[in-house]
Protein backbone atom coordinates (compact mmCIF):
# COMPACT_ATOMS: atom_id res chain seq x y z
CA UNK A 1 0.00 0.00 0.00
CA UNK A 2 2.92 2.34 0.65
CA UNK A 3 4.05 1.88 -2.95
CA UNK A 4 0.54 2.61 -4.19
CA UNK A 5 0.42 5.76 -2.11
CA UNK A 6 3.61 6.99 -3.79
CA UNK A 7 2.21 6.17 -7.21
CA UNK A 8 -0.88 8.25 -6.66
CA UNK A 9 0.85 11.36 -5.35
CA UNK A 10 -0.32 14.25 -7.52
CA UNK A 11 -3.10 12.24 -9.15
CA UNK A 12 -5.19 10.98 -6.21
CA UNK A 13 -7.94 13.60 -6.55
CA UNK A 14 -8.52 12.82 -10.22
CA UNK A 15 -8.43 9.09 -9.50
CA UNK A 16 -10.99 9.36 -6.69
CA UNK A 17 -13.36 11.35 -8.88
CA UNK A 18 -12.83 8.83 -11.66
CA UNK A 19 -13.58 5.69 -9.68
CA UNK A 20 -16.45 7.10 -7.64
CA UNK A 21 -18.36 9.28 -10.08
CA UNK A 22 -17.65 8.10 -13.59
CA UNK A 23 -17.10 4.38 -13.24
CA UNK A 24 -20.19 3.33 -11.24
CA UNK A 25 -22.88 1.44 -13.12
CA UNK A 26 -24.88 -0.72 -10.71
CA UNK A 27 -24.71 -1.35 -7.01
CA UNK A 28 -25.98 -3.57 -4.23
CA UNK A 29 -25.24 -4.60 -0.70
CA UNK A 30 -23.47 -7.81 0.22
CA UNK A 31 -26.20 -9.65 2.11
CA UNK A 32 -24.24 -11.17 4.98
CA UNK A 33 -21.56 -8.59 5.74
CA UNK A 34 -22.73 -7.00 8.92
CA UNK A 35 -26.41 -7.75 8.47
CA UNK A 36 -26.38 -10.99 10.47
CA UNK A 37 -24.92 -9.69 13.71
CA UNK A 38 -26.15 -12.80 15.50
CA UNK A 39 -23.33 -14.68 13.76
CA UNK A 40 -20.64 -12.47 15.27
CA UNK A 41 -18.18 -14.51 17.29
CA UNK A 42 -18.98 -17.71 15.39
CA UNK A 43 -16.81 -19.07 12.56
CA UNK A 44 -17.78 -17.96 9.07
CA UNK A 45 -17.37 -21.54 7.85
CA UNK A 46 -20.26 -23.77 8.93
CA UNK A 47 -19.74 -26.83 6.70
CA UNK A 48 -18.09 -30.01 7.92
CA UNK A 49 -14.35 -30.26 7.16
CA UNK A 50 -13.26 -32.77 4.54
CA UNK A 51 -10.54 -34.17 6.81
CA UNK A 52 -12.62 -34.63 9.95
CA UNK A 53 -9.92 -36.46 11.89
CA UNK A 54 -7.31 -33.74 11.42
CA UNK A 55 -6.76 -31.30 14.25
CA UNK A 56 -5.12 -27.87 14.12
CA UNK A 57 -1.65 -27.56 15.61
CA UNK A 58 -2.66 -24.60 17.78
CA UNK A 59 -5.77 -22.70 18.78
CA UNK A 60 -7.07 -20.32 16.14
CA UNK A 61 -5.26 -21.99 13.24
CA UNK A 62 -8.58 -22.58 11.47
CA UNK A 63 -12.20 -21.45 11.79
CA UNK A 64 -11.43 -18.24 13.63
CA UNK A 65 -14.49 -16.38 14.90
CA UNK A 66 -16.10 -13.56 13.00
CA UNK A 67 -15.45 -10.10 14.46
CA UNK A 68 -17.90 -8.86 17.11
CA UNK A 69 -18.90 -5.88 14.96
CA UNK A 70 -19.06 -6.79 11.29
CA UNK A 71 -19.04 -3.86 8.91
CA UNK A 72 -21.83 -3.58 6.36
CA UNK A 73 -20.39 -3.44 2.84
CA UNK A 74 -21.96 -2.16 -0.38
CA UNK A 75 -20.70 -3.12 -3.80
CA UNK A 76 -21.15 -1.68 -7.28
CA UNK A 77 -20.11 -2.79 -10.73
CA UNK A 78 -17.54 -0.37 -12.13
CA UNK A 79 -16.69 -2.29 -15.29
CA UNK A 80 -18.49 -5.14 -17.00
CA UNK A 81 -18.61 -7.14 -20.22
CA UNK A 82 -14.84 -7.61 -19.94
CA UNK A 83 -12.92 -10.60 -21.26
CA UNK A 84 -12.03 -13.36 -18.81
CA UNK A 85 -9.59 -11.49 -16.57
CA UNK A 86 -6.86 -12.82 -14.31
CA UNK A 87 -5.35 -9.73 -12.67
CA UNK A 88 -5.51 -5.95 -12.41
CA UNK A 89 -3.34 -3.02 -11.31
CA UNK A 90 -4.15 0.66 -10.91
CA UNK A 91 -2.23 3.09 -13.10
CA UNK A 92 -1.24 6.47 -11.65
CA UNK A 93 -4.13 8.23 -13.46
CA UNK A 94 -6.68 5.88 -11.85
CA UNK A 95 -7.27 3.72 -14.91
CA UNK A 96 -6.83 -0.04 -14.56
CA UNK A 97 -4.34 -2.25 -16.35
CA UNK A 98 -5.74 -5.78 -16.64
CA UNK A 99 -4.63 -9.12 -18.02
CA UNK A 100 -7.02 -11.42 -19.86
CA UNK A 101 -6.30 -15.11 -19.37
CA UNK A 102 -6.46 -15.83 -23.12
CA UNK A 103 -3.38 -13.64 -23.65
CA UNK A 104 -4.44 -10.01 -24.06
CA UNK A 105 -3.67 -6.97 -21.93
CA UNK A 106 -6.04 -3.98 -21.73
CA UNK A 107 -6.41 -0.60 -20.10
CA UNK A 108 -9.89 -0.07 -18.61
CA UNK A 109 -10.97 3.43 -19.65
CA UNK A 110 -13.03 6.04 -17.83
CA UNK A 111 -16.18 4.58 -19.37
CA UNK A 112 -15.50 1.21 -17.71
CA UNK A 113 -14.75 -0.42 -21.06
CA UNK A 114 -11.66 -2.31 -22.09
CA UNK A 115 -9.48 -0.48 -24.58
CA UNK A 116 -7.93 -2.16 -27.62
CA UNK A 117 -5.49 -5.02 -27.12
CA UNK A 118 -2.11 -3.72 -26.05
CA UNK A 119 0.38 -4.67 -28.73
CA UNK A 120 3.53 -6.64 -28.05
CA UNK A 121 2.30 -9.19 -25.50
CA UNK A 122 4.30 -12.39 -26.12
CA UNK A 123 2.61 -15.60 -27.17
CA UNK A 124 0.80 -17.16 -24.22
CA UNK A 125 -0.23 -20.77 -23.64
CA UNK A 126 -3.93 -20.58 -22.76
CA UNK A 127 -5.55 -23.87 -21.86
CA UNK A 128 -6.68 -25.37 -18.58
CA UNK A 129 -5.25 -23.13 -15.85
CA UNK A 130 -2.62 -21.71 -18.19
CA UNK A 131 -2.76 -18.19 -19.55
CA UNK A 132 -1.64 -14.61 -19.09
CA UNK A 133 -1.43 -14.33 -15.32
CA UNK A 134 -0.31 -11.54 -12.99
CA UNK A 135 0.84 -8.00 -13.74
CA UNK A 136 2.72 -5.58 -11.47
CA UNK A 137 4.01 -2.04 -11.94
CA UNK A 138 7.70 -1.47 -11.37
CA UNK A 139 8.42 0.55 -8.20
CA UNK A 140 9.61 3.41 -10.43
CA UNK A 141 6.74 3.06 -12.92
CA UNK A 142 5.91 6.77 -12.94
CA UNK A 143 9.29 7.56 -14.47
CA UNK A 144 10.22 4.29 -16.21
CA UNK A 145 6.84 3.02 -17.45
CA UNK A 146 8.08 -0.52 -16.74
CA UNK A 147 5.72 -3.37 -15.93
CA UNK A 148 6.29 -7.02 -15.07
CA UNK A 149 3.93 -9.86 -15.91
CA UNK A 150 3.79 -13.63 -15.56
CA UNK A 151 2.41 -16.03 -18.11
CA UNK A 152 2.25 -19.68 -19.08
CA UNK A 153 4.86 -20.30 -21.75
CA UNK A 154 4.84 -23.12 -24.30
CA UNK A 155 8.30 -24.68 -24.64
CA UNK A 156 9.85 -27.47 -26.67
CA UNK A 157 10.01 -29.76 -23.64
CA UNK A 158 6.68 -28.79 -22.10
CA UNK A 159 5.52 -25.55 -20.53
CA UNK A 160 5.92 -23.47 -17.39
CA UNK A 161 5.47 -20.12 -15.71
CA UNK A 162 7.65 -17.30 -17.04
CA UNK A 163 8.07 -13.66 -16.03
CA UNK A 164 8.68 -10.82 -18.48
CA UNK A 165 9.41 -7.11 -18.20
CA UNK A 166 8.37 -4.42 -20.68
CA UNK A 167 7.78 -0.71 -21.04
CA UNK A 168 4.09 0.16 -21.26
CA UNK A 169 3.45 2.93 -23.79
CA UNK A 170 -0.25 3.94 -23.75
CA UNK A 171 -1.82 5.69 -26.74
CA UNK A 172 -4.66 8.17 -27.18
CA UNK A 173 -7.04 5.44 -28.35
CA UNK A 174 -7.06 3.80 -24.92
CA UNK A 175 -4.68 1.03 -25.94
CA UNK A 176 -0.95 1.08 -26.40
CA UNK A 177 2.02 -1.20 -26.84
CA UNK A 178 4.75 -2.98 -24.94
CA UNK A 179 8.33 -2.09 -25.83
CA UNK A 180 11.57 -3.88 -24.96
CA UNK A 181 9.80 -7.07 -23.89
CA UNK A 182 12.22 -9.41 -22.14
CA UNK A 183 11.60 -12.75 -20.47
CA UNK A 184 13.64 -12.32 -17.30
CA UNK A 185 12.83 -15.55 -15.47
CA UNK A 186 11.58 -19.04 -16.28
CA UNK A 187 10.34 -21.61 -13.79
CA UNK A 188 12.23 -24.80 -14.53
CA UNK A 189 11.92 -27.66 -15.27
CA UNK A 190 9.23 -27.51 -17.92
CA UNK A 191 6.35 -29.95 -17.68
CA UNK A 192 3.67 -30.89 -20.20
CA UNK A 193 0.58 -30.18 -18.09
CA UNK A 194 -2.33 -27.75 -17.79
CA UNK A 195 -2.45 -27.05 -14.06
CA UNK A 196 -0.85 -25.17 -11.16
CA UNK A 197 1.14 -22.37 -12.77
CA UNK A 198 0.65 -19.97 -9.83
CA UNK A 199 1.37 -17.04 -10.05
CA UNK A 200 1.65 -13.66 -8.31
CA UNK A 201 4.29 -10.97 -8.55
CA UNK A 202 5.07 -8.76 -5.53
CA UNK A 203 7.75 -6.09 -5.21
CA UNK A 204 9.37 -5.83 -1.79
CA UNK A 205 10.58 -2.66 -0.05
CA UNK A 206 14.08 -2.93 -1.59
CA UNK A 207 12.70 -3.45 -5.13
CA UNK A 208 13.17 -7.20 -4.81
CA UNK A 209 10.65 -9.19 -6.85
CA UNK A 210 8.88 -12.17 -5.29
CA UNK A 211 7.51 -14.70 -7.79
CA UNK A 212 5.10 -17.37 -6.60
CA UNK A 213 4.48 -20.49 -8.69
CA UNK A 214 2.79 -23.88 -8.52
CA UNK A 215 4.11 -27.44 -8.42
CA UNK A 216 2.21 -28.52 -11.55
CA UNK A 217 -0.34 -30.65 -9.67
CA UNK A 218 0.31 -34.17 -11.00
CA UNK A 219 1.83 -36.82 -8.68
CA UNK A 220 5.10 -37.09 -10.59
CA UNK A 221 6.13 -33.41 -10.67
CA UNK A 222 4.56 -32.24 -7.43
CA UNK A 223 7.11 -34.06 -5.26
CA UNK A 224 9.69 -31.63 -6.67
CA UNK A 225 8.25 -28.99 -4.35
CA UNK A 226 10.68 -30.57 -1.85
CA UNK A 227 13.62 -30.52 -4.27
CA UNK A 228 15.95 -27.49 -4.11
CA UNK A 229 17.25 -28.29 -7.60
CA UNK A 230 13.74 -27.82 -9.02
CA UNK A 231 11.70 -24.65 -9.46
CA UNK A 232 8.35 -26.35 -8.84
CA UNK A 233 6.37 -25.35 -5.74
CA UNK A 234 8.58 -22.44 -4.69
CA UNK A 235 8.67 -18.76 -3.87
CA UNK A 236 11.47 -17.05 -5.79
CA UNK A 237 13.19 -13.77 -4.92
CA UNK A 238 14.98 -12.02 -7.77
CA UNK A 239 16.04 -8.58 -8.92
CA UNK A 240 14.40 -6.72 -11.80
CA UNK A 241 16.65 -8.57 -14.25
CA UNK A 242 15.45 -11.92 -12.92
CA UNK A 243 18.73 -12.72 -11.16
CA UNK A 244 19.02 -14.25 -7.69
CA UNK A 245 19.69 -11.74 -4.95
CA UNK A 246 23.01 -12.33 -3.14
CA UNK A 247 21.39 -12.73 0.28
CA UNK A 248 18.93 -15.42 -0.82
CA UNK A 249 19.09 -18.45 1.51
CA UNK A 250 20.47 -21.01 -0.95
CA UNK A 251 23.02 -18.90 -2.84
CA UNK A 252 26.24 -20.90 -3.16
CA UNK A 253 24.67 -24.19 -2.09
CA UNK A 254 25.31 -27.11 -4.41
CA UNK A 255 22.25 -28.60 -6.13
CA UNK A 256 20.04 -25.67 -5.12
CA UNK A 257 18.55 -22.94 -7.30
CA UNK A 258 19.84 -19.61 -5.98
CA UNK A 259 16.55 -17.83 -6.80
CA UNK A 260 14.60 -19.88 -4.23
CA UNK A 261 13.29 -18.05 -1.18
CA UNK A 262 11.09 -20.83 0.30
CA UNK A 263 9.94 -24.31 -0.67
CA UNK A 264 7.22 -26.91 -0.11
CA UNK A 265 4.36 -24.91 -1.62
CA UNK A 266 1.42 -26.18 -3.68
CA UNK A 267 -0.19 -23.55 -5.93
CA UNK A 268 0.16 -19.92 -4.87
CA UNK A 269 -2.27 -17.53 -6.56
CA UNK A 270 -2.43 -14.96 -3.74
CA UNK A 271 0.41 -12.83 -2.34
CA UNK A 272 0.99 -9.37 -0.89
CA UNK A 273 3.14 -7.38 1.52
CA UNK A 274 2.01 -6.44 5.01
CA UNK A 275 2.52 -3.06 6.66
CA UNK A 276 6.08 -4.04 7.60
CA UNK A 277 7.01 -4.95 4.04
CA UNK A 278 6.93 -8.71 4.66
CA UNK A 279 5.60 -11.21 2.13
CA UNK A 280 2.43 -13.17 2.87
CA UNK A 281 0.85 -15.80 0.62
CA UNK A 282 -2.30 -17.88 0.44
CA UNK A 283 -2.00 -21.08 -1.55
CA UNK A 284 -4.50 -23.56 -2.88
CA UNK A 285 -4.48 -26.71 -0.80
CA UNK A 286 -5.84 -30.10 -1.80
CA UNK A 287 -9.43 -31.02 -0.81
CA UNK A 288 -9.31 -28.93 2.35
CA UNK A 289 -6.06 -27.29 3.36
CA UNK A 290 -5.77 -23.84 1.72
CA UNK A 291 -2.95 -22.12 3.63
CA UNK A 292 -2.04 -18.63 4.79
CA UNK A 293 1.75 -18.41 5.20
CA UNK A 294 4.42 -15.81 5.78
CA UNK A 295 7.22 -17.38 3.74
CA UNK A 296 10.60 -16.93 5.40
CA UNK A 297 13.99 -17.49 3.79
CA UNK A 298 15.01 -21.11 3.45
CA UNK A 299 12.00 -22.55 5.21
CA UNK A 300 10.00 -25.57 4.10
CA UNK A 301 6.19 -25.41 4.09
CA UNK A 302 5.65 -29.12 3.70
CA UNK A 303 3.80 -29.90 0.47
CA UNK A 304 3.22 -32.67 -0.49
CA UNK A 305 4.68 -34.55 2.47
CA UNK A 306 3.00 -32.51 5.22
CA UNK A 307 -0.38 -30.89 4.66
CA UNK A 308 -3.90 -30.44 5.89
CA UNK A 309 -6.70 -31.76 3.71
CA UNK A 310 -7.14 -34.80 1.50
CA UNK A 311 -6.59 -35.88 -2.08
CA UNK A 312 -9.53 -35.05 -4.36
CA UNK A 313 -10.31 -38.79 -4.25
CA UNK A 314 -10.82 -38.53 -0.49
CA UNK A 315 -7.70 -40.51 0.30
CA UNK A 316 -4.91 -39.14 2.54
CA UNK A 317 -2.19 -37.06 0.91
CA UNK A 318 0.91 -39.23 1.23
CA UNK A 319 1.03 -40.56 4.78
CA UNK A 320 -1.63 -38.15 5.96
CA UNK A 321 0.83 -36.17 8.10
CA UNK A 322 -0.19 -32.65 9.15
CA UNK A 323 2.98 -31.69 11.05
CA UNK A 324 6.57 -32.66 11.66
CA UNK A 325 9.67 -31.05 13.10
CA UNK A 326 11.21 -30.12 9.75
CA UNK A 327 8.40 -28.12 8.16
CA UNK A 328 6.51 -24.94 9.02
CA UNK A 329 2.91 -24.88 10.10
CA UNK A 330 0.59 -22.59 8.16
CA UNK A 331 -0.45 -19.47 10.04
CA UNK A 332 -4.02 -20.43 9.14
CA UNK A 333 -5.82 -22.99 6.99
CA UNK A 334 -9.27 -23.55 5.51
CA UNK A 335 -11.17 -26.84 5.31
CA UNK A 336 -13.38 -26.70 3.23
CA UNK A 337 -11.35 -24.53 0.91
CA UNK A 338 -12.02 -20.96 -0.16
CA UNK A 339 -9.89 -21.48 -3.33
CA UNK A 340 -7.79 -18.31 -2.91
CA UNK A 341 -6.79 -16.01 -5.76
CA UNK A 342 -5.62 -12.43 -5.37
CA UNK A 343 -4.68 -10.75 -2.12
CA UNK A 344 -4.26 -7.23 -0.75
CA UNK A 345 -3.26 -5.66 2.56
CA UNK A 346 -5.71 -3.00 3.70
CA UNK A 347 -3.98 0.13 4.98
CA UNK A 348 -6.53 2.75 3.88
CA UNK A 349 -9.20 4.68 5.78
CA UNK A 350 -12.39 4.15 3.77
CA UNK A 351 -13.20 0.99 5.75
CA UNK A 352 -11.48 1.62 9.11
CA UNK A 353 -12.71 -1.70 10.52
CA UNK A 354 -10.46 -3.47 8.00
CA UNK A 355 -7.29 -1.54 8.82
CA UNK A 356 -4.39 -3.99 8.99
CA UNK A 357 -6.40 -6.90 7.54
CA UNK A 358 -5.66 -9.10 4.55
CA UNK A 359 -8.27 -9.30 1.79
CA UNK A 360 -8.30 -12.54 -0.20
CA UNK A 361 -10.35 -13.40 -3.26
CA UNK A 362 -12.35 -16.61 -2.99
CA UNK A 363 -13.16 -18.65 -6.09
CA UNK A 364 -15.15 -21.34 -4.28
CA UNK A 365 -16.33 -19.14 -1.39
CA UNK A 366 -17.43 -16.59 -4.04
CA UNK A 367 -16.53 -13.38 -2.28
CA UNK A 368 -13.79 -11.57 -0.41
CA UNK A 369 -12.35 -13.18 2.71
CA UNK A 370 -11.20 -10.63 5.30
CA UNK A 371 -8.47 -11.88 7.61
CA UNK A 372 -8.03 -9.75 10.74
CA UNK A 373 -4.62 -10.27 12.33
CA UNK A 374 -3.31 -10.11 15.88
CA UNK A 375 0.43 -10.02 15.39
CA UNK A 376 1.20 -13.07 13.27
CA UNK A 377 -1.95 -15.00 14.12
CA UNK A 378 -5.46 -14.73 12.76
CA UNK A 379 -7.86 -13.12 15.24
CA UNK A 380 -11.03 -12.97 13.13
CA UNK A 381 -12.22 -14.18 9.75
CA UNK A 382 -14.93 -12.25 7.97
CA UNK A 383 -16.53 -12.95 4.59
CA UNK A 384 -18.13 -10.58 2.11
CA UNK A 385 -20.36 -12.71 -0.16
CA UNK A 386 -20.48 -11.48 -3.74
CA UNK A 387 -22.05 -14.49 -5.48
CA UNK A 388 -19.18 -14.60 -7.97
CA UNK A 389 -15.77 -16.21 -8.26
CA UNK A 390 -13.18 -13.60 -7.24
CA UNK A 391 -9.93 -13.83 -9.17
CA UNK A 392 -8.08 -10.72 -7.94
CA UNK A 393 -8.35 -8.08 -5.20
CA UNK A 394 -6.77 -4.62 -5.05
CA UNK A 395 -7.10 -1.52 -2.85
CA UNK A 396 -7.80 1.56 -4.96
CA UNK A 397 -6.48 5.11 -4.59
CA UNK A 398 -9.81 6.06 -3.00
CA UNK A 399 -9.44 3.42 -0.28
CA UNK A 400 -12.19 1.25 -1.75
CA UNK A 401 -11.59 -2.44 -2.46
CA UNK A 402 -11.79 -3.65 -6.04
CA UNK A 403 -12.56 -7.27 -6.88
CA UNK A 404 -12.23 -8.99 -10.26
CA UNK A 405 -14.86 -11.62 -10.98
CA UNK A 406 -14.67 -14.54 -13.37
CA UNK A 407 -16.84 -17.33 -14.65
CA UNK A 408 -15.57 -20.86 -14.26
CA UNK A 409 -14.19 -22.16 -17.54
CA UNK A 410 -14.22 -18.77 -19.27
CA UNK A 411 -16.89 -16.19 -20.00
CA UNK A 412 -16.93 -12.52 -19.09
CA UNK A 413 -15.49 -10.72 -16.08
CA UNK A 414 -16.61 -7.70 -14.09
CA UNK A 415 -14.81 -5.41 -11.66
CA UNK A 416 -16.64 -4.63 -8.42
CA UNK A 417 -16.01 -1.72 -6.04
CA UNK A 418 -16.59 -2.46 -2.34
CA UNK A 419 -17.20 0.35 0.15
CA UNK A 420 -18.59 0.77 3.62
CA UNK A 421 -22.37 1.13 3.44
CA UNK A 422 -23.74 4.43 4.73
Amino acid sequence: MKRLNRLFTGSAIAAVLFVTAVFAQTQGTAPAAGAQTSQAGKPAETKQPNARNQKPAFAGQTRAPQPPDMVKISHEVVADNLPHLWSMEFLPDGRMLVTAKAGAMHIIGKDGKAGPDIEGVPKVLARGQAGLLDVALAPDFETSGMIFFSFSEDREDGNGTSVASAKLVPDEAGGGKLEDVKVIFRQMPSYDGNNHFGSRLVFGPQNELYVTVGERSDPEPRVQAQDLASGLGKVFRVDMDGKALPDNPFVGQDDALPEIWSLGHRNMQAATLDGQGRLWTVEHGPRGGDELNRPEPGKNYGWPEVTYGLEYSGKPVGKGITQNAHTEQPVYYWDPVIAPSGMAYYDADAVPEWKGAFLVGGLVSQGVVVIHMDGEKVKYEERVPLEARIRDVKVGPDGAVYAVTEQRGGGKSTILRLTKAS
